[in-house]
């Protein structure tokens, strides 16, 4: 089996070599293999300078676009994914790669689809009280709305199985992927496992790219797929 890590990038050149470093070098379980996928989306840094040391990894696929969005080069980097599992990790250091073997290990054990890293039920360090109001509201209004108990709809750890992420038409191109792919989940009958993981936030001088216009989109967003699969 393989595991397809999707990493999408605009301006990371902080970044992009540590995660990247840090995504080859994570241990998988012994019956899977690695593949990842990183999508430059239009970077105007040395983002893709940097990349150009990965060319001729063997597990390595760089694909580059202009800018349009994160959402954009997650469907990028999922409709060319050939993995039997797909994660998405960002290209930040937000989120650590080595929770990876507890995230596929409901998936590998068939036990669910879709399995979620929640950040609320594990360890935060460094969110702004802002940023954490407006993610425990999020998941206030999903749960509303859906009928659902998600502890954290926002987080970038999701993992799929291929066929389930596949065949879903992500019709959004901003910052709603989250709330789209959790409405269309949940309007599927898909289980979703949350399963605790660490997470260090990063401020906005450090590239943290979310602001309040994206968050209300967020929530416009919950409305507008409340009945789409």
């Amino acid at each position: 089996m393989k595991l397809s890590i999707i990493i999408p990038a605009y301006n990371e050149e902080h970044t992009i070599e540590t995660v990247v470093n840090a995504v080859k070098s994570v241990a998988l379980p012994e019956n899977l293999e690695k593949e990842i996928i990183i999508v430059n989306d239009g970077s105007t840094d040395k983002t893709a300078q940097i990349l150009k040391q990965y060319e001729n990894d063997p597990i390595i696929r760089i694909y580059h676009q202009e800018n349009k969005g994160k959402t954009a080069a997650l469907n990028e980097g999922i409709k060319d994914a050939t993995g039997d599992i797909i994660i998405v990790q960002d290209a930040d250091l937000e989120y650590s790669p080595d929770h990876y073997p507890m995230l596929v290990k409901p998936i590998l054990n068939n036990e669910t689809n879709v399995v979620y890293g929640s950040r609320f039920l594990g360890t935060i360090k460094d969110m702004k009280f802002i940023n954490r109001f407006a993610n425990v509201s999020s998941n206030i209004v999903f749960n509303l709305l859906f009928g659902t108990k998600i502890t954290d709809i926002n987080t970038c750890y999701k993992a799929f199985k291929k066929d389930v992420i596949k065949s879903i038409t992500i019709e959004s191109t901003d910052f709603t992927f989250e709330t789209e792919i959790t409405s269309k989940l949940i309007n599927r009958g898909e289980k979703i496992v949350e399963l605790p993981i660490d997470y260090v936030a990063r401020s906005k001088e450090q590239g943290k790219k979310i602001n309040w216009g994206k968050a209300w989109k967020m929530f416009w967003g919950m409305i507008k797929y409340k009945n789409k699969t």
